[in-house]
Order: C-alpha cells, then structure tokens, then sequence
C-alpha cells in the first residue's frame, strides 16, 4: 500500500560477504545478526517492506551464525554487489555504516568478490612494485621518520641527508608534519629531495623521500603533485583524517604515479576494543589494500603502544592473502620499535616487511649516521634461516 509505484530493481544475484563478532549470548547475538540485515542496506521494518527482490535480495542475509566463545558468535552476512554501487566509499557504508554506532559488533573480515574487486585497482605498486622501484630484491625494507615537530625545514633536511648517509631507503615526514609556518611544505620537500639526492650521490645509494600530503581534500591533489614535481618517492596519507576514497583517488591517479605509504592516524578506535569497531587485519590489511596503499603503517607488538603480536599478525596475513587482483602491500610495523626487536619482529614478517624505526636510531648511539648504517647492516646480515 505505500509503494504503489515500486518497480522491481535488476539485479545479477551476485553477492559479497562480511564476516561480523557479536556480542551477547544465542538470542542477543542473532537479533544483532538480523539487525545487521536491515540496517546495513534499507534502514527501514521489515515487516513494512514490499516482497520482492528489496525483501529477498536488497536486504542482507544471514549466511551462517556460529558460537565463537561463551559470550560472543560469528555472523556471515551477505549483500547484494549492487548495494555496494561500485564505490569505496558506499562499499564501507554496506560493510559497517550505521551498525558502527550500535554496541557489540565488531567487523572481523571482509569476503569480498571478484566481482566487487574488480571495481578497485587497488596498490599501484605492491610489494613486488615497490622492490623494483627501490631496487631491492630480498631484503627488508628500512624506512625513518623526520621529527620531532618544530623543527625547521633546514633542519629537517639535514637529518634527512644523514638518514640517507647511513642507508635508510625511505625518509618520510613524520605524520604531524603538514604546512606549519616553521616548516611549509613546499619549503620543506624542496630541501628534504635536494638534501637526499645529494646523499644519494655521495653513496650511491638510492633513498627516496616521502613526504606528508594529508591535507583539506581541496589541497591533496595539489600537494602530491608539487611533492611529484620537487622529486619526492612517495607520499604519506592519514586515511582516517583524509578520507580513504581520497587516498584511493591520489594512488590511481595517472600524474602521481608514486607509492602510497597510509598512517594510522585517528584510526585507534576502530580497534582498540573486542567488542565493537573493526579488527587490525581488516581494518589495516584489507581496506587499507582497497583504498591503494603500498605499504600500511601501524604499531608493532612490544612497542609504545598496545597491538599484541597476534594481532601484528593478523595485519600481516591481511597484506598479502588473495583479493582478487589486487597486489600483496607490506606490513610496515612501527611505533617505538628498537633495534633489538628486529630478529623478534623477522620471525613475524619474514623478509616481506618495511621496518619503521624513529626514535630507536638517535637512541642506539650519538651518531645518527653510524646508527642508520648499524640498522642497514643488522638487516644486510640477518640469516632468515637462523631465525625461523
């Protein structure tokens, strides 16, 4: 009676999977799993819906429903490729939209179809990509970051040049860097490039700057290109400050073409909790590989902050596990790593891993070359063997 004009929609029968932890015991966690059904797609009673394809295709579906643990059950819940519209942006409101603000449900992995896939180009690069670009075949990758905020843009490209002196492949802004007075960014990429060029000439060696570009979406596109421009080898984005679809838009833009390396930042609610947000491996591996990162950025376990190594772990898995085209990315493990939880952190990457030491290189030792060059040669000489 109050869809007299209702038309039923095409649609292919394809259909994409999310996997979601509930809360509650038997009866509590399905009501949360029907929930999901109606809140993720048509936000509107059931019972009030028309029958047809809304009532039986638009709306997700319960595809299984299993105990995980005394107080907690898994749901499968399905959806119609067509809800997703072939966007990033629609895609992530299907997966966890307004459930997101609900209690007790937490989005553990994403079973995404080729034919969802296929709409995303997803890391330009990868890790196979990114070897060749920096011409490193086997090896970890190494990679710094310039800080602490306040410093100069001088100042800051001279420790980019010492960076690059002792090794380090990659020097990237640290991610508090954007266009303050005391550090423009034009400013400062023009001196981070020229400082690690002309280290690169010194050595031989072939270190590349990344700079920040997370910025008001109006500037991105802007920053990315001048950063191009000046000489820099890749570029740093803040998905949870910038938006994910506009990292996507700056990696599969044509005139970039540089690696994307994504930060953590303002993320660390999604999934500090068990009980509700999205877990490490989906969050940090599958959306961020979705969105076209190269390499993601998150907290290593034993570090400052509180990933455990299972949930290290879980990241690790989520970078290079099949997704239909898209390209394996590094885990790039970070947050107050040392030096001395290299071997530690190896027998969770293996060789497949771009090690992110800050502060841990001015604290090995007073000169800031000779430690870049200790972590080149600590990584040069590791025999995987051994460790595993």
């Amino acid at each position: 009676m109050f869809f007299s004009e209702y038309k039923e929609p095409k649609l292919s029968g394809e259909r994409f999977s999310v996997i979601y932890k509930l809360s509650g015991n038997e009866k509590e966690a399905y009501e949360k799993a029907k929930d999901l059904c109606l809140e993720q797609t048509v936000e509107f009673p059931g019972e009030l819906l028309p029958d047809g394809a809304i009532r039986d295709s638009i709306v997700g579906r319960i595809e299984s429903f299993k105990k995980h643990d005394s107080m907690h059950y898994m749901a499968t819940v399905s959806y119609a490729v067509e809800t997703s519209s072939n966007e990033l942006t629609q895609l992530l409101n299907v997966v966890f939209g307004n459930s997101s603000i609900k209690p007790g449900i937490r989005v553990e992995k994403l079973l995404l179809s080729d034919v969802i896939l296929k709409n995303f180009k997803g890391p330009r690069f990868g890790r196979d990509g990114l070897r060749e670009y920096l011409g490193i075949k086997n090896r970890p990758l190494l990679f710094t970051a310039l800080k602490p905020m306040g410093l100069s843009s001088e100042a800051l490209a001279d420790l980019a040049y010492k960076f690059a002196l002792g090794g380090i492949d990659l020097i990237k802004d640290d991610h508090g860097l954007s266009n303050q007075s005391f550090s423009p960014f034009e400013e400062r990429v023009e001196l981070c490039v020229n400082a690690i060029n002309k280290a690169n000439r010194e050595t031989g060696g072939k270190s590349v700057y990344v700079p920040n570009i997370t910025a008001p979406f109006s500037e991105m596109v802007d920053r990315a290109r001048k950063a191009k421009e000046l000489g820099a080898g890749g570029l740093l984005i803040s998905p949870g400050l910038a938006g994910f679809d506009a990292m996507r838009e700056i990696s599969e833009d044509e005139n970039i073409n540089l690696p994307v390396f994504s930060h953590p930042a303002f993320l660390g609610t999604f999934v500090m909790s068990n009980e509700t947000g999205i877990s490490h491996g989906a969050l940090l591996g599958q959306i961020m590989r979705l969105a076209g990162a190269d390499a993601t950025i998150y907290p290593n376990f034993g570090g400052r902050f509180s990933f455990s190594r299972e949930e290290c772990e879980s990241i690790a898995v989520c970078t290079s596990e099949k997704m239909g085209n898209l390209k394996p990315i590094f885990p790039c493990p970070a947050g107050g790593m040392s030096l001395g939880s290299i071997p530690e952190s190896l027998k969770v990457y293996g060789k497949d891993v771009i090690f992110l030491v800050g502060g841990g290189l001015f604290r090995h030792g007073p000169n800031l070359i000779e430690n870049c060059a200790y972590f080149r040669k600590l990584i040069e000489n590791i025999d995987l063997k051994e460790i595993f």
